[in-house]
């Protein structure tokens, strides 16, 4: 069978850019292969309020981020191959190394941003063997878009690897469509985010210390907690992502004022199904969950006087930027 096809002198990509034709516009490098490490922080929400359910399944949030010291590190390698392959590897036993892992899916995204994906999709991909090994530090279903950080990171890494040729703008497109985290994680330090998390406000960064701890037994999907948070029958309505993005745009916030005004709506909706979260929350009242759980964490102060069964984390810092060259 013949299938013929006929290229346009100009074509619309999926990110709304017109284009020179396709085999005008494979990203070529520098030389043979390239090589490039990136450190991919993990996040925390300072406060995450659910203010309703969207068409589209999602909820519309507001969030104050924040970016902390804890980073998985991919080393990305980039070379001239016969054909195009995407191979992922890593220290994790706990995570998929193929199409199901978000890394993934982020650089498939990449090498289409420049194609028009109804007339181009069934066109191989310039040929490159990208190969992504994942050092895995950040615990998953956490809350702290441990994968989300990662595929931020080797758009990025990719990018940069290619010369920058997708600008701000189109990588964070590319973000929005793979999650509500990735923008977040690629931009870092300290964020408002609303609408479902990708739309993003910069705001005065603080450094402050912090732990976290997690049951190493639990881990929780988004879809979970906000299933159960949709269930609760007297929703909290405390707007104290408002209060705190003004403590921090005041300039003369200390530690004491940030940790005054942290909240999680959807902590609320779990700890009553997990005696590890009512533990923790026992013996430390002010830790408070970060995203959608497992995880929580506490300023300025260590966590103490827990067994085995709990991963802890001491001694970590915030810092004012999100994914970068390691």
């Amino acid at each position: 069978m013949e299938i013929k096809v006929k290229c346009p002198a100009k074509t619309t990509s999926a990110l709304g850019e017109e284009n020179e034709p396709l085999e005008m516009r494979r990203p070529e490098l520098v030389s043979g292969s390239q090589e490039l490490r990136v450190k991919c922080p993990a996040k925390i929400n300072l406060t995450l309020e659910v203010l309703n359910k969207r068409e589209d399944g999602f909820h519309n949030i507001q969030s104050v981020m924040q970016t902390i010291d804890l980073f998985d590190i991919l080393t990305i390698r980039v070379e001239k191959s016969e054909k195009f392959e995407i191979k992922l590897s890593g220290t994790s036993t706990e995570i998929p190394y193929d199409e199901r892992n978000l890394v993934y899916k982020a650089i498939e995204l990449f090498f289409k941003a420049k194609s028009n994906e109804n007339t181009f999709s069934f066109l191989p991909f310039p040929f490159y063997l990208i190969s992504v090994h994942i050092e895995k530090n950040i615990p998953i279903s956490a809350g702290l878009a441990g994968g989300s950080t990662d595929a931020a990171g080797v758009l990025w890494g990719l990018n940069k690897l290619f010369e920058n040729q997708l600008s701000d703008e189109k990588l964070h497109a590319i973000c929005a469509q793979l999650g509500s985290d990735l923008n977040f994680c690629l931009e870092g330090g300290c964020q408002l985010a609303t609408s479902r998390g990708e739309i993003l406000e910069k705001l005065p960064f603080y450094e402050f210390e912090l732990s976290l701890i997690k049951p190493k037994n639990v881990g929780i999907s988004a879809k979970e907690a906000y299933t159960k948070f949709s269930q609760l029958e007297n929703k909290p309505n405390l707007n104290m992502t408002k209060e705190l993005v003004e403590v921090l745009k005041s300039g003369e916030a200390d530690v004491s004022d940030i940790d005054y005004s942290l909240h999680n709506d959807l902590e609320l909706a779990l700890i009553e199904d997990y005696k590890e979260f009512q533990a923790i929350k026992m013996e430390y009242p002010e830790a408070i969950m970060s995203g959608s759980g497992s995880t929580f964490f506490m300023l300025e102060n260590n966590f103490k006087d827990f067994d085995n069964t709990f991963w802890i984390k001491s001694n970590l810092k915030s810092i004012p930027y999100g994914v970068c060259e390691a």
